[in-house]
């Protein structure tokens, strides 16, 4: 399975080296366009809407507009360093969640996540931890320059990260229009809906689902193939090994319980002076 992003997720001060692995795949039946005389491939060229000319790839830079046909044009450079600065292979898991809490409308994209060479026990450590908690994690990574919103859970027996969307891409739902208000619904409806709902009720069983036109559509493919086939014209380092997972798990609980100890003893020389 293709490796699309090699790095380490942290909880507390334990590392897990990982490899991240697309975990879905898009089936869509892609066709070609030809040129109907000849068969050939069409091409897509970039052309200049100013001077109508060929434009080659070094000829073209990266610019955002921030109001209509004004640009703030940005140096390759600048985006190199950015990229840089924000490249930080290594995946700190911020908080623990309950998957419940997060709507499905966040979810974008699934990846598998597997151990590399020395991260097989610390891996097993973060799977039966999230098991027995029943929570799952928030993280950040930054994969092809982009900085991503994460959650690890688990499912059957791997890690998996959900991608999800920042709260500011999920458009406000009172933009969508023509909603209808509340109205009174005719009782004698409503159970039948009910009634519907209960007979048409079962366990989910995501084999019984198919895309029926692309099958379809290969077929139509295969039957064609006989008779319609035509041939173009061509023209930062990660640590190596988690060794002591008890005496990282056991620094991050102490590291955590400090603020408190502090409190605890501010408020008890208080009472004393008081």
């Amino acid at each position: 399975m293709h490796t699309v992003w090699k790095g380490s997720i942290s909880f507390g001060l334990v590392n897990i080296p990982v490899k991240l692995h697309a975990a879905t795949e898009n089936k869509d039946v892609k066709l070609r366009q030809l040129h109907k005389e000849c068969h050939t491939p069409i091409s897509y060229k970039k052309v200049c809407e100013g001077c109508q000319a060929e434009v080659k790839d070094e000829d073209i830079v990266k610019a955002y507009e921030y109001t209509k046909n004004k640009f703030v044009v940005l140096d390759e450079e600048d985006l190199e360093n950015l990229r840089k600065e924000n490249e930080d292979k290594s995946v700190e898991i911020i908080d623990f969640v309950k998957l419940e809490e997060i709507d499905p409308i966040y979810f974008e994209k699934t990846y598998y996540l597997s151990p590399d060479n020395t991260g097989g026990k610390a891996y097993v450590l973060l799977r039966k931890t999230l098991e027995e908690s029943g929570k799952i994690g928030v993280a950040k990574i930054t994969i092809r320059s982009k900085e991503q919103l994460a959650i690890v859970r688990v499912y059957k027996n791997t890690l998996v990260m959900e991608i999800i969307h920042f709260p500011d891409e999920v458009r406000d739902v009172g933009d969508v229009p023509n909603i209808p208000s509340v109205e009174a619904v005719v009782q004698k409806e409503l159970d039948t809906a009910l009634m519907l709902v209960e007979q048409l009720t079962t366990e989910f069983d995501p084999t019984k689902y198919t895309d029926d036109y692309r099958t379809a559509l290969m077929q139509l493919i295969e039957e064609k193939k006989t008779e319609s086939t035509v041939v173009a014209n061509e023209k930062r380092p990660l640590p190596d090994n988690v060794t002591d997972l008890m005496s990282a798990l056991q620094a991050s609980l102490d590291k955590t319980k400090k603020p408190k100890t502090r409190k605890r003893a501010t408020t008890t020389r208080t009472k004393k002076n008081a």
